[in-house]
Order: structure tokens, then sequence, then C-alpha cells
């Protein structure tokens, strides 16, 4: 009997493996600890701190505007909302007023990388799940923002373009005509993408049912952005919150509607991303008309003589990634007090261990792709 018991017991061991921090498919230096039964995930535990670079501290140690390059490293994908999230908060303490015009280069700035970041996102989820042609399909198409960010800014990742009080550089000429020529070209390229992965038979039987996170489950969790908007809460700070001149845009807030499995998959995860950025077409295409209306505008507003607050202010954005937020304390000096920034990847994270158990392990690498996250923003 007893040698009946050990042989079972020895069949019922688990095996505890390491996933990263190395792993492709990790999205960035995160390692995940997982204990599992053959293919069966019993948990599947995050292990985060592996890009730990005292960001927040680095803030306290810089003037005001000169923590503006470091806050492109919050999120290297899609720099432009943590450099607003930063000119946003200092602008809130200081009591600046942003000019119209330095207002809508920020939408147009933070939109084209909003498409940026998602086209990376699907096409390195399509890549993740054994899909090479849709990232490939991505880059084509981010090339083209790349060029038109660094002929806006000089940059084409790290972007240092925002500024407090506005912005630094205006449009070229003839920038506002060669975006709306992609836009006009990359608009039906959104059903070519639907066509060759987002609808494709095989990646849609692959992601639906998978890791279904419930609307509840998602406010519980903090969830935030696309990973919320997927579990069908319709919650976008462009709207809730109406900051800079998202109020005077006309545009929808994506839902996840479960089309081929339930509400919150991994499916529909995806989905929201490819989804938004059709939304963002139509905020750029009427901010390119609107910002017409401030031609003599500054692109930066007047600043204090001295940048040297004194009380503390809060500001956040819609990023990419979701609600991005920047608390900033102030003493009078020319260094801030206190730094920090609220991610959407952070918070992501926490829901990976209570989601894990019964996923294959193939079916936690489709669940942290869907996440879109990114390791800056988790570890800081």
């Amino acid at each position: 009997m007893t040698q009946v018991v050990l042989a079972n017991q020895q069949n019922d061991e688990e095996m505890t493996l390491n996933m990263g921090p190395h792993h492709p498919s990790t999205h960035g230096v995160l390692r995940f600890i997982i204990q599992t039964d053959g293919e069966i995930i019993r948990r599947a535990v995050p292990d985060v701190g592996y890009l730990h670079r005292s960001i927040e501290k680095i803030g306290e140690r810089c003037t005001y505007p000169g923590f503006m390059p470091y806050t492109d490293r919050v999120d290297y994908v899609a720099a432009m909302f943590a450099n607003e999230c930063w000119a946003m908060a200092c602008e809130k303490l200081m009591d600046i007023e942003v000019p119209k015009r330095a207002q809508y280069l920020r939408v147009l700035s933070g939109e084209l990388n909003r498409i940026s970041s998602h086209l990376v996102a699907a096409g390195a989820m399509a890549m993740d799940i054994g899909a090479i042609t849709a990232f490939v399909w991505a880059l084509r198409e981010r090339e083209h923002i790349n060029d038109f960010l660094e002929e806006l800014c000089g940059a084409r990742l790290t972007y240092n373009y925002h500024r407090i009080g506005g912005v630094s550089f205006d449009m070229p000429k003839g920038w506002s005509d060669k975006v709306k020529a992609w836009l006009d070209n990359f608009e039906p390229l959104i059903d070519e993408f639907n066509r060759l992965i987002t609808l494709n038979d095989i990646y849609v039987k692959r992601l639906a049912d998978v890791a279904v996170i419930t609307g509840e489950e998602a406010v519980d969790w903090g969830l935030v952005g696309p990973n919320l908007r997927a579990s069908g809460v319709k919650w976008d700070l462009r709207k809730e919150d109406g900051y800079s001149v998202y109020p005077e845009l006309d545009f929808d807030v994506v839902v996840g509607k479960g089309k081929f499995g339930t509400v919150g998959d991994c499916w529909d995860r995806f989905e929201v991303r490819v989804e938004e950025c059709r939304e963002c077409v139509k905020i750029l295409r009427q901010a390119l008309v609107k910002i017409e209306e401030h031609p003599e505008d500054d692109i930066e507003g007047k600043l204090p003589k001295k940048l040297r607050p004194d009380g503390e202010a809060y500001a956040r954005v819609e990023s990419a990634r979701g609600d991005m937020g920047c608390y900033l304390i102030g003493k009078g000096g020319e260094e801030p007090y206190r730094v920090r920034f609220r991610t959407g990847s952070f918070t992501a994270m926490g829901i990976v261990e209570a989601k894990s158990p019964g996923l294959f392990i193939a079916d936690l690498v489709a669940l942290i792709a869907s996440f879109d996250v990114v390791a800056p923003e988790i570890d800081r």
C-alpha cells in the first residue's frame, strides 16, 4: 500500500520552470516562475525588478525641465505620453496655461505614437502565437510614423518633444499634408490587417475564450486602457477626464464585445487595439483641421521666471497602455521634492497569477502578449 501511495505522489509531482528574464515572449526583462503539471500551469508568479533604474529618484535630482528627457524611459514604446504626463503635472503645479496650437500638436504627436505602439503590440502578439507576417506588416506602417515624428521633433523613439507649457517644435512645412496622405492610405489597410490575422480562423481559435477577465475583475485588479476596455468597461480618460483638447474631438471608445468567444478574452484584448487605430485616425484628421484655426498661436505658454513651485499636483493621461499618472511635490526648490509615476503595465502584472492556473504554458504566452506590457513601465 505504501508503495502505491509513493508511486502516485511521484506521478503528481509538479515542475518549477523559469520563463525569462530573457525569454522573447516576456516582452522585456521579465521573469515568471511557473509551477506546472505537464503542460498545465498550476501557478505563474511574476518576478519583476530586473530593469529598475531609479528613474523616479532621478526626477528628484533634476530640475523640472531637465527631467523631461528621462520621462521617455518610463515607456519607450509610447514615450510621448510620459512626456505629456510630466508636462501636465508641472503645469498644474505652476498654474501654466498651454496655448491651443501646442495642445493640438500634443494630440497629433500622441495619437501617432498610440498607433505606433498598438502596431507593435498587435504585431508582436501575432508573432508570439506563431504568425510572422503580421509583425512585418505592422513594422512597415510604423516606419512611416517614425518618419513623421522624426520630422516633427528629430527623434524616432525617445522623443523629448513636449515642454512645460507646450512643445519644442511646430509642424514643419508640408508635414500636415504628408500625414493626411498616409492616413488615407492606412485606414483601409486596417481591414487588410484584419483579413490577414485578426479574423484568421486559426488565430481566432487560438485566442478566443483564453484567459477571460470579466469587467468586474478588471476593475478590481486595477486594469486600465485597452486591457480594461476589452473586458467591456467603457472607460477612457480622453472622454472621462476631458484633458487637453480631446473634448473638442469626436471619437468612439472601443470595448470588447466577445465576438468569437467571451468578453474579456485574449482575442478581445488584441482586437480592441486594432480598432483603436481607426479611432486614432479620426482624431488625427480632426486635429489636423482644427490646428489650422490657431496659426498665430505660440507653441509654448508663458512660464514663471523661476520654476520653484510649492505644493503638489497629480496629472494623468490616456497612454497607449492606459491610465498613466504622475504625482509631483514641490517645496520651493529648483528640483522636485517627490516624483512618482503610475503605469498600466505594473497593474496588469498583478492579475497574471490569478488568471494563470489551468492555462497551458503556450496560453500564458498569449496572456502576457495580450496585456501589451512594457518592462520599464513595470520597474522604473
